[in-house]
């Protein structure tokens, strides 16, 4: 695959977040160890699926696509694969990211936080025509999302397009019981989220809500909301 544009990030056993100053080493711990459990929790992924159709139908094929916040790469980094989009994939679990290469091997994976691209991080600039975060932003306290939705900005082409799902909630790094471990959580009501979004520079085109039961009974219902988004 082609990598230009792009730097190493070190080695699966390295902790991209505590070298920054930040210790998520248990998020990425949880997410290690929930591995496979985790598609089967979340085994219908409706307002996820819809959401990369829409990017997909907007791009030619060959256009350049970030997975941010990857996990085991299903759906989404391999709905773009099949379309014929060239994939870049960023978890910061070493777990998630083995799956994610063995599950889409036509990808390319890195293991980085993402708040770490706000220093400008191990991706190019301007380098993709759209990014998906799908409830990436979820696993950051609130102070740190507005500016890594402009950091994620930076990342788009002008006029690229960003896919972004998120729970409605109105928590800020909360920890939860999740599949049998604890991962801390941050969260928006919708038209604050909304306005997070502008203010970071992005239009936003569409807005979609879905009414989401997982099937696992450790994980309670949820109300997701994606929003499609251009860089303004």
């Amino acid at each position: 695959m082609d990598t230009d544009g792009y730097e190493p990030v070190g080695t699966p056993s390295d902790n991209p977040a505590a070298a920054s100053g930040r210790d998520r080493t248990g998020q990425a711990e949880a997410f290690d160890a929930i591995g496979d459990r985790y598609d089967e929790a979340f085994p219908h992924k409706d307002g996820q699926i819809t959401a990369g159709s829409w990017l997909i139908a907007e791009l030619p094929s060959g256009a350049r696509v970030l997975d941010l916040g990857c996990g085991t790469g299903l759906p989404t980094a391999r709905q773009f694969v099949e379309a014929g989009m060239r994939v870049t994939g960023v978890d910061l679990s070493a777990g998630m990211l083995a799956r994610a290469r063995s599950n889409v091997p036509e990808a390319e994976f890195v293991q980085a936080d993402v708040a770490d691209l706000v220093d400008g991080g191990p991706l190019a600039t301007g380098g993709f025509s759209a990014i998906a975060a799908f409830f990436t932003l979820l696993m950051l306290p609130r102070a740190e999302i507005p500016a890594t939705l402009t950091a994620v900005r930076e990342l788009l082409e002008p006029g690229g397009l960003l896919a972004l799902g998120m729970v409605e909630a109105d928590v800020d790094d909360v920890p939860i019981p999740f599949l049998g471990h604890t991962v801390r959580v941050s969260g928006y009501l919708k038209d604050e989220l909304r306005e997070i979004v502008v203010d970071a520079g992005f239009e936003v085109i569409k807005e979609m809500s879905y009414t989401y039961a997982p099937a696992s009974t450790d994980v309670p219902p949820e109300e997701q909301i994606f929003l499609y988004c251009r860089r303004a």
